[in-house]
């Protein structure tokens, strides 16, 4: 049975995601602007439902963390029993967010597993528990996985095993943005754009192969060397890869899910002061 503190770590993730889900212009990622205005796959209110479900599996996994006291071999085994069982839950609500699941479902798992941890620290936790082999998991390959095969890239369980660089990453650059003096959407669109930057999306490559997540890399690095989404380049910029991708169908969902793990091991940082124009 789940406690008070592992619903509200739960609470906290799903507020990650949907915060994450409000920012808009996402590049090719589903945002409110997809309300009756154009087709992402599934569209975006369906998806801030369907986040909705991803909570009581979130607070089993932070309840069986807590329970375990150690990064396991049999705690990674029950996380992804849990695991598989939300996605099941999300289907039926609507689908989506399975990467998000992932790296939530680590975060949320390593926040209740070391409690006195500070919240930059958590990555590191997450990588002692996804250290070990999910021995329940089905043998077939998942695509993620196969993609990762076909061209070297770390793919979500490469990502964790070295300790989520990336959610790493754009936690650097919420606190550079912030302390610049951006609106907090800004900084978290910033944010997104530093982990399209450098990500080796196993989405983008299934879909777009090797060229196209490296344009999709170089038009995210374009935006922030033209000065970031607060500045009027940069903005325009934004706005011409946000039309590209999704003419191209292009979705880079694996940055998005990052994004959405930084949001969660944000939100339990104590903050010095408010911030306006937050999402």
């Amino acid at each position: 049975m789940s406690s008070r503190e592992d619903e509200t770590l739960a609470r906290a993730a799903v507020d990650a995601l949907t915060g994450q889900l409000a920012l808009a212009p996402k590049p090719g990622l589903p945002d409110p602007r997809d309300l009756g205005a154009r087709t992402t796959g599934t569209d975006h209110g369906s998806l801030r439902w369907s986040a909705k479900a991803l909570a009581p599996g979130l607070a089993a996994m932070a309840a069986a963390a807590r329970r375990t006291g150690e990064p396991t071999p049999q705690l990674r085994a029950e996380l992804g029993a849990i695991g598989r069982c939300t996605e099941h839950s999300v289907g039926l609500a609507g689908g989506g967010h399975r990467g998000a699941l992932w790296t939530l479902g680590l975060l949320v798992a390593a926040a209740a597993l070391d409690p006195g941890a500070a919240p930059g620290d958590l990555p590191a936790v997450a990588k002692r528990i996804a250290a070990h082999t999910d021995r329940g998991a089905p043998r077939r390959a998942s695509r993620g996985s196969s993609v990762s095969a076909k061209y070297g890239a770390a793919g979500a369980r490469g990502e964790a095993r070295a300790g989520f660089p990336h959610v790493r990453r754009a936690l650097d650059a919420l606190a550079a943005s912030r302390t610049a003096g951006v609106t907090e959407a800004e900084a978290r669109l910033d944010a997104l754009l530093t982990v399209m930057s450098t990500l080796q999306d196993t989405e983008l490559l299934h879909t777009a192969g090797p060229l196209g997540l490296r344009r999709v890399q170089a038009g995210a690095r374009g935006v922030l060397e033209a000065g970031g989404t607060a500045t009027d380049a940069g903005r325009a910029a934004l706005l011409a890869l946000d039309t590209d991708l999704h003419t191209r169908a292009w979705s880079p969902r694996g940055s998005a899910g990052l994004l959405a793990g930084a949001l969660f091991v944000d939100a339990l940082a104590p903050r010095v002061s408010s911030r306006e124009g937050s999402a």
